[in-house]
């Protein structure tokens, strides 16, 4: 059967994918999702299908209300989350999520991750966000959901640009990571848990490192996503 969402359901498996490739997963734990601004709809994994046997005509298509336009199978348990993303920012193209290692210990530390080196810097120029865990009376409620409404409130509260710090930990659960697609959603993803493995590393060798000097973030961080930038040209 044709699909009028052909194009997005292949971008949404290729990045589901991918997640898996870069052992960012556990099971059939994780998810990304890719987002059709013009239909004001988006793709997302089916819940519970082993990577292995995922093939794009499996994805699910749901709108920002999270009624599923098009699809035989249910869709990933954490889709009110990316809806809400999607709805709240309108920048964003696709939200990944992950059970990565680094990451989700980070997120179970209830600490943010302090920038420590230019591989940090060469992303973002913040500690990588820890929202704190959920209240009790979220948990209760419409959770998933809820789930977005924590990472808004958080970026809130710090001061943060989404689409400058594409990326945070949801304290005692794990990482959400998000971009101009779902391809990028998973590259900050990886970036996340390489950085996390880092700065875990880094507080072994010294607990009491000291964070990057300023000069170096500026510098760092300019050179890949500045007016003047140079690296990676």
């Amino acid at each position: 059967m044709s699909s009028l969402y052909k194009d997005l359901k292949q971008e949404c498996y290729e990045a589901n994918m991918q997640l898996n490739a870069l052992n960012l997963v556990v099971y059939t734990f994780g998810n990304v999702s890719a987002v059709d601004r013009e239909n004001g709809v988006f793709a997302i994994k089916p819940s519970g299908v082993p990577y292995e046997d995922l093939k794009p005509e499996d994805i699910v298509i749901v709108d920002f209300d999270n009624n599923i336009i098009e699809g035989t199978m249910r869709p990933s348990s954490d889709t009110k989350t990316h809806a809400y993303l999607y709805k709240n920012w309108p920048n964003i193209g696709g939200v990944a999520h992950t059970h990565a290692t680094y990451s989700v210990a980070w997120a179970q530390s209830q600490q943010d991750i302090p920038i420590f080196g230019t591989t940090h810097a060469d992303h973002l120029t913040a500690d990588i966000p820890c929202a704190p865990p959920m209240a009790d009376s979220l948990i209760e409620g419409n959770y998933e959901h809820n789930t977005g409404i924590q990472i808004l409130d958080c970026f809130k509260e710090k001061n943060l640009s989404y689409e400058e710090v594409e990326m945070v930990l949801i304290g005692n659960h794990g990482p959400f990571a998000w971009g101009k697609n779902a391809a990028k959603a998973v590259y900050n993803s990886k970036v996340l848990e390489v950085v996390a493995e880092m700065a875990y590393l880094t507080l072994q060798i010294n607990p009491n490192a000291p964070r990057l000097k300023d000069s170096l973030i500026k510098k760092h961080y300019n050179r890949k996503h500045g007016k003047d930038s140079y690296y990676g040209q």
